[in-house]
């Protein structure tokens, strides 16, 4: 659900980067008092900032991109444009751009994917919802075509000023790298061949990573500007992610929006400020400044496994590789190709918090050790309707796993999702031929959980035969294929990660560094 599930959903960085206002508030007030902002609503009456103040930012912004350039050791080639937008602006061009943008097709073409793994449920409607959103979370934005940071006319300049800390770190990440080039490195289309399925693979988790890389570095910069009267900086505290209530759920007083949102919002909106930022201040601390900003634009990690385990980076390690064979033959004369990609370390962390919990999602993130998944669409479904139902798509998922233990865990907690995704789910067992699997009948076909040893295998509306010999042409492939240098899936394009390419896209979100872990750190 990656590709096209909003993985490969690139409104391009025209948005790169959306200033966060209530945050901004929140922040200069804490640098005083420590009171958190109370109101994510703007007041009965407005008001706008006067001349005097708004030549005072503009003036701020050469400060700022100097020491954004200090701290992060990235230089400053150029003055970075501005100008001042009003909020009535900034909204027409979210709504206009929702509408108009050709990636909102591929916002509505991925509910299907997303429902069939559960991550949605099916009476969820995505695209109003995101707009919803979208609206709460952000407000202004640096412009990658345009090289401007926008300025807001209607918040006062010293509670702009933090933020734009974050935004001209990207202005100056563009200066280095050309971010709409360095960002989008998916490859468009549908996968219809086994050489498109494998330049898929190869390509679209890149985003993913890189995201989390231009948003680690802006919120590190971010930080150093609200500690520099402190004495202290990133490289100097403690370890971000080490207190659990920074990972808490987006209040409702706060976020009343994202508060609500399904599990798969929530974390891909913020996986690449949380994650981004601990792979940064890792970077920072094991390797220094000129790793964690220049290297790591310069060899940006490919996947959410090294953005979730900087160690593994650092050392050169992407993780075990799946290979995808060619399935077109079984499959083409009765399915259209729909949807392929990697089922990555976040991907398995959102899914199995889903099925069991917060605690049980973090340990099966830690035992995963590959997975590859692809959805194809059912020819007999003909009408708008029948193919906006996910009773028109199949998929099939391998996954593995560094114990056999972990393994059977993932098979559990599988088979008690089904119960969650289907209103008719009744074990098969006529129709079980092999030891460690399952059969399952639905009102959307069969379902097939098998384990082989490390592996897990799961098809959804397949037929039984046809799944089966999908399985083992994808053992097949492992068999015979050298994982350990294989070069298609680990860098692939994640089933739900594409989710923090869309959000990345439209910039800073309000939720994405909560007071309590700036406040928590400073001194």
């Amino acid at each position: 659900m990656d590709r096209v599930v909003l993985r490969r959903m690139k409104f391009r960085r025209t948005a790169v980067s959306f200033l966060l206002v209530t945050l901004t508030s929140a922040l200069t007030s804490a640098q005083t008092s420590n009171r958190a902002a109370s109101t994510t609503a703007p007041p009965a009456k407005e008001t706008h900032i006067t001349p005097e103040q708004a030549k005072d930012l503009f003036r701020s912004v050469d400060e700022i991109t100097r020491f954004a350039s200090q701290d992060s050791g990235l230089a400053s080639k150029h003055s970075v444009k501005r100008r001042l937008t009003t909020r009535d602006e900034v909204e027409h061009y979210i709504t206009d751009k929702m509408k108009e943008d050709k990636d909102t097709q591929r916002v509505e073409r991925s509910e299907i994917v997303l429902k069939k793994f559960g991550l949605l449920d099916r009476d969820f409607q995505l695209q109003p919802f995101l707009v919803s959103l979208l609206k709460e979370q952000i407000a202004g934005y640096y412009d990658s075509k345009t090289k401007t940071v926008n300025l807001l006319d209607w918040i006062a300049p010293d509670e702009q000023k933090p933020v734009l800390a974050h935004e001209l770190t990207h202005a100056l990440q563009d200066q280095h790298v050309d971010l709409d080039k360095w960002s989008d490195q998916s490859v468009e289309g549908i996968s219809r061949t086994l050489d498109s399925d494998q330049k898929h693979l190869a390509t679209d988790e890149t985003d993913t990573a890189r995201d989390a890389v231009a948003e680690g570095q802006a919120m590190a910069v971010f930080i150093d500007w609200g500690l520099r009267d402190k004495g202290a900086t990133l490289r100097t505290i403690p370890n971000i992610m080490a207190n659990d209530e920074n990972s808490e759920t987006p209040s409702a007083a706060d976020s009343p929006v994202l508060a609500r949102a399904p599990l798969l919002l929530q974390q891909s909106l913020l996986f690449p400020y949380r994650e981004g930022l601990n792979f940064e201040q890792v970077l920072l601390q094991d390797k220094g400044t000129q790793a964690a900003f220049a290297g790591a634009l310069d060899r940006p990690p490919s996947s959410s496994f090294e953005i979730m385990n900087p160690h593994a980076y650092e050392k050169g390690k992407t993780g075990t590789l799946l290979q995808m064979p060619d399935i077109h033959p079984l499959i083409d004369a009765d399915y259209e190709p729909y949807d392929i990609g990697v089922m990555g370390e976040l991907d398995v962390r959102m899914l199995t918090e889903l099925f069991g919990g917060k605690s049980v999602g973090s340990a099966m993130a830690g035992q995963w050790d590959g997975g590859i998944y692809y959805a194809a669409q059912s020819k007999h479904a003909k009408t708008a309707e029948q193919k906006a139902s996910t009773a028109s798509v199949a998929i099939f998922y391998l996954s593995q796993w560094k114990t056999e233990s972990a393994a059977e865990q993932f098979v559990a907690l599988y088979a008690n999702s089904l119960n969650k995704k289907y209103s008719f789910v009744k074990p098969n067992d006529a129709q079980v031929t092999e030891v460690h699997e399952q059969v399952f009948d639905t009102e959307e076909g069969p379902v097939l959980i098998a384990r082989i040893g490390k592996q897990v295998f799961v098809s959804e509306s397949f037929d039984l035969d046809l799944a089966r010999k999908l399985k083992l042409v994808l053992l097949g492939a492992q068999l015979n294929g050298d994982q350990e240098n294989a070069g298609i899936s680990q860098s692939g394009d994640e089933l739900a990660a594409g989710f923090t390419h869309y959000f990345a896209d439209y910039g800073l979100m309000r939720a994405a560094l909560p007071l309590r872990l700036y406040s928590h750190f400073a001194p």
